[in-house]
Order: structure tokens, then sequence, then C-alpha cells
């Protein structure tokens, strides 16, 4: 099985795209929920610092504070010096997207569960905050929105090609910079969330492994 995950790419221009690929030396720097959360913040929202992070994430600045160095440690987060004054640290993602795969022998599957269960979280925390959110949307956007689930009966190799379908329409599409110049009036951003995982009722492991 392979996991991909990407994060607020910049998906309608290629040659910009700045990705950073997990593997066994980088993962664990951000295998923790709570830098799963703060990335995906500085990157879809801009820079921060620590107190502004802390306040959204209803934690304290130390705490918020140690995650971001871990974060600047292994390269997912730089410090902004166009921002701040005095000693006043302020932070920015130091990529658009990232990229694991779970075919990567090389992690440490105690590294890779931890992220995996992050990233699940994370995106389980935004489906039931936009369900929340729900009853305060205009018409308009309670109408286009969608939480749908369909069952299949697929091989893996029908498996691969169905995500890389569905990825190549969501990259058809323009991407949630934090300017886009070709955005026409009334845009706004929209996460789209894709999971796709088979029933291991169905499976036969032991078949598999001989």
């Amino acid at each position: 099985m392979s996991l991909c995950k990407r994060m607020f790419a910049r998906m309608n221009d290629p040659e910009e795209l700045e990705t950073v690929h997990l593997d066994a030396t980088n993962l664990r720097g951000v295998a923790h929920p709570v830098r799963v959360k703060m990335l995906g913040m500085l990157r879809s929202d801009g820079p921060a610092t620590a107190t502004s992070l802390a306040q959204r994430l209803g934690m304290n600045t130390g705490a918020t504070s140690y995650h971001l160095r871990q974060l600047a440690e292994y390269g997912f987060v730089v410090e902004d010096p166009e921002r701040g004054v005095g000693r006043e640290r302020w932070w920015k993602a130091a990529h658009y997207s990232s990229n694991y795969s779970s075919e990567d022998h090389r992690v440490e599957p105690e590294d890779a569960e931890t992220y995996v269960r992050a990233v699940a979280q994370t995106t389980a925390e935004q489906v039931l905050r936009s369900v929340d959110e729900r009853a305060t949307l205009p018409q308009e956007w309670r109408a286009a929105g969608t939480l749908s689930s369909y069952m299949l009966k697929l091989t893996p190799a029908e498996l691969r090609e169905l995500n890389e379908q569905v990825e190549a329409v969501i990259r058809s599409f323009r991407a949630a910079l934090p300017e886009p110049v070709d955005a026409p009036e009334g845009s706004a951003r929209v996460t789209v969330q894709y999971q796709a995982f088979p029933h291991t009722a169905d499976l036969d492991f032991e078949t598999d492994e001989q």
C-alpha cells in the first residue's frame, strides 16, 4: 500500500512547486499531531509566532516554541527575518507541500504510524470543524460542498489508477495561493480531502505472503 500526503501544494504552478519528501531522516521531525497542525497552519495562513500559534491551538507558548524548534531542526520551518520586532521570532513554512510514501522501507514503522495517525487526526478535525461551521455558510456554499463516501470493488492496480486520476482532476483546478491573481471575485479557500483504503476483512494475508 502506498500513502501520499500533500498539504497546500501550489498545484497550478508545477515549476514553482516546493515539496519536501519525507523519509527515514526527517519524518520523525514532523511525526507528532501538534507539529502536523502547526505546519499546516503556517502553510495555509502564513508566518506566525509561537505565541499566536499557542493561542490558536489552546497551548502554552513554551510548548509551541519547542515544537517549532523541532520543525526547524528538521528543515520544515525557517525564521522570517522580515517580520518581528526586537526579540519576537516569526516562523514560516519552508515548503508548500509534503510527500510521504509508505513504500519507503527505510522508515521506522513507529515513526510512520505516528505520522499517519497525526495526519488522520488533523484531517478528521477539519471535517468536524466544517460540519460545525456549515450552518453559518450562505446557502450557495452549503449546496456546493459535499461529504461523500463510495464503496468500490477494486484491485491494487485499479486503486492506484483511481488515485492518479483523482489527483489529476484536483491539480487541474486553481490552487489556494496566498494571492492567486486569477481567482475570480467570490472565491474562497476550499479544502479537498481524499482517502482510499481497502477493507482488511476482504484480504487474505496468508495467501499474499506465499
